[in-house]
């Protein structure tokens, strides 16, 4: 299995038609770029219409202060960027396709925000009571540390990943495994034409071309999330299956000499905000 996708689903898949339970969550498609000095962090959230807010919130807590778009129904996050220079964003599923079993003990999007209230990050993955959370996939960076988590209802998986690649996710609870390699793929070939990313994504390499593209700025690479596309409506980077679950909004966080810079675009009534917070603590190992 390649290391950064997620190759399982929690959508029934019959003849081209995808059923998603009800009231189970969905998200996201993600991709990762670094930068000579920080990182591009880039989240497309397929969703229920009814639960997509139109700003971001600003919420300071008794040792940090968060930046994050709050979700409409639970409280909760998907993407989180903090003084302290912590960011992270959560996808849902982890290895194998699980069954939606409510009532569960508390969101994951409430759990993402719980992260930030401890101090050291590792600590919070192995300590965490998880204990009737329904599984996901748990994305950190911090420079120089970029690690993926995963609970998959039972055990918990750690993985750190290289910093100096570009990495690709999608849901396990959206996609499955053929059209998640398919989705990478338009990643891979979107790379290729952007010599500056010239790294292995998902352990391969993309071949070199010429250097008729400069340093990729994270307009460029917003209009790929906006774009991307498999030739089919329904598993495009911007989705829609029958106005049941689509794309409803774009994140992006610039991450640049200790000062972040988020984007948001609110795709169903067209609202966009943006927030700026500067980190206040010195990367590890800087």
């Amino acid at each position: 299995m390649p290391p950064c996708w997620s190759f399982s689903t929690a959508v029934f898949f019959i003849r081209k038609i995808y059923f998603c339970p009800p009231t189970a969550s969905r998200m996201c498609t993600v991709t990762f770029i670094p930068r000579p000095s920080g990182f591009i962090l880039t989240h497309n959230r397929d969703e229920a219409p009814t639960r997509s807010p139109q700003t971001i919130a600003r919420e300071k807590t008794a040792s940090d202060t968060l930046i994050f778009p709050r979700d409409t129904r639970a409280g909760g996050a998907w993407i989180v960027a903090s003084q302290s220079g912590k960011t992270a964003c959560l996808l849902n599923g982890a290895f194998v396709k699980h069954h939606h079993q409510p009532p569960y003990r508390r969101s994951r999007g409430l759990m993402l925000l719980d992260f930030f209230q401890w101090a050291e990050p590792e600590r919070f993955f192995e300590a965490y009571n998880l204990e009737d959370i329904e599984p996901f996939t748990f994305l950190f960076f911090q420079l120089p540390a970029a690690i993926e988590f995963r609970w998959d209802g039972a055990r918990r998986h750690l993985k750190r990943l290289s910093w100096e690649e570009p990495h690709f996710w999608c849901s396990a609870t959206l996609y499955p495994a053929d059209m998640q390699a398919r989705r990478a793929t338009v990643f891979r070939t979107w790379l290729q034409t952007h010599p500056d990313d010239q790294r292995p994504v998902n352990g391969r390499r993309s071949p070199a071309v010429g250097r008729q593209s400069s340093v990729v700025n994270p307009s460029t690479l917003l209009s790929l999330h906006r774009t991307g596309s498999v030739g089919d409506p329904e598993n495009d980077y911007i989705m829609n299956r029958g106005g049941r679950v689509r794309t409803v909004s774009i994140t992006q966080i610039i991450f640049e000499h200790e000062i972040y810079r988020m984007r948001y675009f609110d795709l169903l009534e067209g609202y966009t905000d943006k927030r700026r917070l500067t980190a206040s603590k010195r990367r590890p190992g800087a």
